[in-house]
């Protein structure tokens, strides 16, 4: 299934399960320096696009352009693979949570070094499937969906940027996959789960019997007992970073 396909079908909840975080957004905007023109791939419904630049967004999925507000920036049709821009258009070009769903990663960031000169991607390393608590004791299948997918350094190579580390509040309001670290009772949430490509994209015999699991042991404390360090923590470094080039 491609990128396109798979947010036709999954999309239809993210103005209601990933909207913009302030605290990661600030992040983000800082990373995108003194940048006027922004392009932003893979927009989806418009997330994180700063409000006081120009931005132009690109999205390949019908669904989630629809759900774009009206406010929003344009949205053009089409991948980062092949981006119809001239070389250097813009000061700046941000991926957000979307690189992972790309079906060439390498050439997409080699479009944005293309048609930009700056670039922030915002991904996750994904080097220790064991760092959160929710692959390692419940969906270990979602270490199998990178296999053959490029590492984060070798991503980092193909911009040469550096790696900075996006510590997730406890609260956060963007619903990604490691969004409720803190909060574990909302992956019980059908809505909160159908906002997650992750989900998705294991099948739903993995999920159902991850989701049994997680419920049995809510009930019974044993997620508490696993995972009381986390109870005091305002924020959790899990793999989150930025890749600034």
């Amino acid at each position: 299934m491609s990128d396109s396909q798979l947010y036709d079908t999954i999309g239809t909840t993210y103005t209601t399960t990933r909207r913009t975080d302030p605290r990661i957004a600030a992040q983000i905007w800082s990373a995108l320096g003194d940048a006027r023109t922004v392009l932003n791939v893979g927009a989806g419904t418009g997330s994180y696009e700063p409000p006081d630049r120009d931005v132009t967004a690109v999205e390949p999925s019908a669904t989630m352009r629809a759900q774009r507000p009206p406010h929003a920036a344009p949205c053009i049709a089409a991948t980062a693979e092949n981006l119809p821009f001239a070389d250097q258009s813009f000061d700046a070009a941000m991926a957000l949570a979307t690189i992972d769903h790309w079906q060439n990663p390498i050439a997409g960031l080699r479009e944005l070094r293309r048609v930009a000169r700056r670039i922030v991607v915002f991904t996750h390393d994904r080097g220790d499937p064991n760092r959160f608590w929710l692959t390692r004791d419940y969906l270990p299948e979602h270490a199998n969906l990178w296999t053959g997918r490029p590492t984060l350094p070798e991503l980092a190579s193909v911009i040469d940027a550096r790696t900075e580390p996006v510590p997730i509040p406890w609260d956060c309001t963007d619903g990604f996959y490691e969004a409720y670290w803190r909060r574990p009772e909302a992956y019980l949430d059908e809505a909160v789960r159908r906002g997650i490509s992750v989900w998705s994209r294991v099948g739903p015999a993995a999920e159902q019997r991850a989701v049994h699991n997680l419920r049995t042991d809510l009930a019974s404390g044993r997620w508490a007992e696993r995972n009381h360090e986390l109870l005091d923590l305002d924020t959790a470094v899990l793999g989150s970073c930025l890749l600034v080039a």
